[in-house]
């Protein structure tokens, strides 16, 4: 299988089958659906978030129950409870650990390595990739635009083009933002990715326990529908969130106005702004993922979505995934054949 040279580098890294990432989606990747992942050969995230220390160290237990595979653990390091999830995560000598929101100190990498796991970080710019293998990553994660939820300002095409292009030999890069078929992935791993992170896909799985509405209104989105949210001031500098528009996509820009008048009348503080910002988007998040309000609450989908259509089972996912890429990558070799 051609595919094998391909998933080489991504399996040693995580120890799977299939270098497929399921990407950390707070209230989505529950533990079923990590573990639902991980058992069918890929690789599932927990999603940190900011969620209670409490409730972090119970959904690793108890997908420790669900599977015996490798899997690993999302941390926002702008969350506030940050510094607690990174002490937790040292004391559960977990094997993975991923750093998201912004990049890690060097001595927390450290951290986390002393205890037995390997790290991941993600990179938005070449500058930021270079920090982080300086600082001891073992891996990087490049995460495009295009992709859902918290999200960068640079595309998944430029990123390979920087990073990619540039450490992939030294470092295994792992790539995602907008993908959803095997044959974009067979391309992306001839590139030199070592392997793939998808989460609209995910989110829509058979074994995802979001709502019905949720996924129901992802089947019926186009990748233009999968907008991301203005910063309309920089004195309330916000993460860019890409969800499918709806109300929620509008009531954002109207808390971002009353906030900016709050701070000119000195009503808030800076940090308690960018708090009610964040705070909006969890519970927006919940009421359409829980509670299936996908007219107020928030879909947080890639413009993958316009590539979704249909509810598949984790394993098909993943093995489908696989045997497209293996499809592709003969039909190139057939191609480059011919012109010999």
């Amino acid at each position: 299988m051609l595919r094998d040279d391909y998933f080489k580098k991504g399996r040693e890294f995580f120890g799977v089958k299939y270098p497929i990432i399921c990407g950390a989606m707070t209230w989505v990747s529950t533990p079923d659906l990590v573990a639902a992942v991980s058992n069918a050969g890929g690789f599932g995230v927990i999603a940190g978030g900011n969620a209670p220390v409490d409730i972090l160290r119970q959904q690793i237990e108890e997908t420790k129950k669900l599977t015996n595979k490798p899997f690993g653990v999302n941390l926002i390091t702008i969350a506030p409870n940050y510094k607690q999830h990174l002490n937790l995560v040292v004391e559960m000598n977990l094997d993975f650990v991923i750093f998201a929101g912004s990049f890690p100190r060097q001595n927390e990498i450290e951290m986390v390595k002393a205890s037995g796991a390997k790290t991941l970080c993600f990179a938005s710019t070449k500058s930021i990739a270079d920090r982080m293998v300086r600082y001891g990553s073992d891996g990087l994660i490049l995460e495009g635009m295009e992709a859902g939820g918290h999200v960068g300002h640079v595309s998944l095409t430029v990123l390979l083009q920087q990073v990619l292009f540039e450490l992939s030999e030294d470092i295994p890069v792992f790539v995602g933002g907008g993908i959803a078929t095997g044959k974009m992935s067979a391309h992306l791993l001839m590139m030199g990715a070592s392997g793939i992170q998808l989460g609209t896909m995910f989110a829509v799985a058979k074994e995802s326990g979001v709502h019905q509405n949720f996924k129901n209104r992802i089947f019926r989105a186009n990748a233009r529908n999968a907008v991301s949210t203005p910063q309309f001031d920089s004195r309330l500098p916000v993460v860019a969130v890409r969800a499918i528009k709806n109300k929620a996509h509008d009531e954002f820009s109207k808390l971002q106005f009353d906030l900016l008048r709050k701070l000119d009348n000195d009503e808030i503080t800076r940090h308690q702004a960018q708090m009610d910002v964040e705070n909006f988007w969890i519970g927006a998040l919940r009421d359409a993922v829980i509670d299936g309000d996908v007219d107020n609450g928030s879909i947080m989908a890639g413009q993958s979505a316009g590539l979704v259509n249909e509810e598949l089972s984790v394993s098909e996912i993943v093995v489908g995934m696989s045997d497209q890429i293996e499809l592709e990558l003969q039909k190139v070799k057939e191609k480059l054949n011919l012109i010999k």
